[in-house]
């Protein structure tokens, strides 16, 4: 029976509601990462996505927490992900090894060998089934962002294996350092925020990172030597954005669609980003009075055949699936050749 009382409570529950989604629409959607705002490329195209997500989907809103400020340890933003207590994040997949081993796929020497052919595997086998491990990881990756990196060293030029014998280095994955302490270095876990300190304290005297983390953390003031860029770079690692799978699940398709055009343009700006980042470094440590040169040919084939008898051997027998992994990612560059 019609009821004007029951009409009233349906609709004061209707308003509620909508005003509930509303809200919560509004809530803005957090970003955490490591780096310097503004300065460092990662935080600048990070900021350009979600600029490009709010033209396409209005209703979602973003609130960016650059240089630890929302998460102290860089690694442990896995689990805030996983948690669903940070939607989103700037995250080097290799900070997950210890949770995800797959992950060290991303970063294992020799099998991509530079930029261009990083960028190429969007959406090949090798992109669609690292999204697969992700996913069964509660992350999903939204961006295909890659950065090229390479030597630092304090006081000596690095080239072949052979010259990191009686090095103290970080290499930010396993089986990378299972490759160095064959070439008779000694190894150090940390993120890459500690790598400035450790090298100023003498805990390091050798490292491999990015391009762009060289020069924002300013390794130029603590390592005369640096090793990067060319068309043989054997450091090679993605660092996307990535958005906890609880929260990319709730998105929309509309909003969906709409992270993956931010996505794409992201790239676009990011890629030549890259490729100015190896000129800045140069420019820099040339201006601090450091040396930098690129591995030769002979160089990389040589850290490359050392790869083969020790870091991929060790992550296809470790690493569950590794094998078919490796051999997915060598597929996939062929066809980019």
């Amino acid at each position: 029976m019609w009821n004007p009382r029951n009409v009233l409570a349906f609709a004061v529950l209707a308003a509620g509601v909508a005003l509930s989604g509303a809200a919560d629409a509004a809530e803005p959607l957090k970003i955490s990462h490591q780096w310097k705002a503004e300065t460092d490329a990662r935080d600048r195209a990070a900021r350009l996505f979600t600029k490009e997500v709010e033209k396409r989907a209005p209703d979602l809103k973003f609130r960016i927490y650059p240089g630890r400020s929302l998460i102290q340890n860089p690694l442990a933003q896995i689990d805030a992900l996983q948690a669903g207590q940070v939607e989103m994040s700037i995250f080097p997949l290799v900070y997950a090894v210890g949770k995800v081993p797959e992950f060290s796929i991303t970063i294992l020497p020799g099998l991509i060998r530079g930029m261009d052919q990083a960028v190429a595997l969007k959406g090949s086998p090798y992109h669609k089934r690292l999204q697969e491990i992700a996913h069964e990881n509660g992350i999903h990756i939204v961006t295909w962002w890659w950065t090229p990196g390479g030597f630092a060293a304090k006081d000596r030029e690095m080239k072949g294996p052979e010259t990191v014998q009686g090095m103290k280095m970080r290499a930010a994955d396993p089986y990378f350092e299972a490759m160095l302490q064959d070439a008779g270095a000694s190894v150090h876990a940390m993120a890459s925020t500690e790598i400035y300190s450790a090298l100023q304290t003498g805990v390091l005297d050798g490292l491999l990172t990015s391009s762009e983390s060289l020069v924002s953390m300013r390794i130029y003031e603590q390592a005369k030597n640096v090793t990067v860029g060319g068309k043989n770079e054997i450091f090679l690692l993605i660092q996307p954005l990535v958005m906890a799978k609880s929260a990319w699940d709730k998105l929309t398709p509309q909003q969906q669609k709409a992270f993956e055009e931010a996505a794409a343009v992201s790239e676009t700006y990011f890629n030549e980003e890259q490729k100015k980042a190896n000129d800045d470094l140069r420019k820099a440590w040339e201006k601090a009075g450091g040396k930098v040169r690129e591995l030769t040919d002979a160089e990389y084939d040589a850290w490359v055949a050392l790869a083969k008898k020790t870091a991929w051997p060790k992550f296809e027998t470790e690493v569950k699936g590794g094998k078919s992994l490796v051999q997915v990612v060598q597929e996939s560059v062929q066809k980019t050749n």
